[in-house]
């Protein structure tokens, strides 16, 4: 019997290949790329859509034809403000993601505890309620803001939803706790355990931080990533430049899949 685990799938944030571009191209073109490079899913971002009424059913539509999946990204956080559960961007997302016939839904907790936890977790359950009702999976992403993307704020979320028995995954992005100057590796202890979705991508730093392929990255990504899940999907959140961009794509793609094993 082998004990080799199974390879995880691997997607492409369809921000990787450029706003300009993507904007230019349209994220349907970005997507049939991705297929031909061999990823699993793609991760369609709406601030990227130039017209989210026509582009997220020519995606779906597309999406039907083949074998992948799709995450629906929403940059507009749950938590208003205020602290409260911004109803209307939840439905907004929830709407989105079903147009785009997505499987998950990946967001920040936004202001989440502006006022004190407890307020903040009045929401939950009307949150749960909605996600429950929507049939899909909420991911929670840690950003690049120290209210919404910094250990101890996610740690209070994680645990006030918890108490309230809403058990919810979290997307781990490699590279945002840099930006709010928290240890990724100290985040991978507080958080591997909720992990279901890694956006990988390298860092370097200058003057600013920046994000870049793993193999240019001045951080221990390879270190990093085995302190994750080994078999939760990753994406590729760097960028992808080249010439021929679907070899490069699918030589990222391939060498992701691999990178904890080999």
């Amino acid at each position: 019997m082998s004990n080799v685990s199974p390879l995880p799938e691997v997607l492409v944030s369809l921000t990787s290949f450029g706003a300009a571009e993507v904007r230019r191209h349209g994220q349907l073109w970005f997507a049939q790329l991705c297929a031909q490079a061999g990823a699993n899913a793609v991760e369609v971002r709406e601030e990227l859509l130039v017209d989210a009424a026509q582009e997220l059913p020519a995606i779906a539509q597309w999406l039907r034809t083949t074998s992948l999946w799709s995450v629906y990204s929403c940059p507009q956080p749950l938590f208003a403000m205020d602290g409260s559960l911004d109803e209307a961007v939840l439905a907004h997302a929830i709407a989105a993601t079903h147009t785009l016939g997505a499987k998950w839904l990946k967001m920040s907790i936004g202001q989440f505890a502006a006022q004190s936890v407890a307020d903040s977790a009045q929401g939950f359950a009307q949150l749960q309620a909605k996600v429950q009702a929507a049939g899909i999976t909420l991911l929670i992403e840690n950003d690049q803001t120290v209210r919404a993307g910094s250990i101890r704020a996610l740690q209070q979320f994680f645990a006030a939803a918890d108490a309230a028995g809403l058990q919810l995954p979290m997307t781990f992005d490699m590279g945002n706790w840099h930006y709010v100057g928290e240890c990724p590796m100290q985040a991978a202890r507080s958080f591997a355990g909720r992990v279901g979705y890694v956006h990988t991508k390298g860092v370097q730093h200058p003057g600013k931080w920046v994000a870049v392929p793993l193999a240019q990255s001045t951080a221990p990504w390879r270190t990093l990533l085995n302190a994750l899940p080994t078999d939760v999907p990753r994406a590729i959140e760097y960028p992808l430049i080249h010439d021929e961009l679907t070899v490069y794509t699918r030589q990222e793609l391939d060498a992701l899949r691999v990178a904890t094993v080999i």
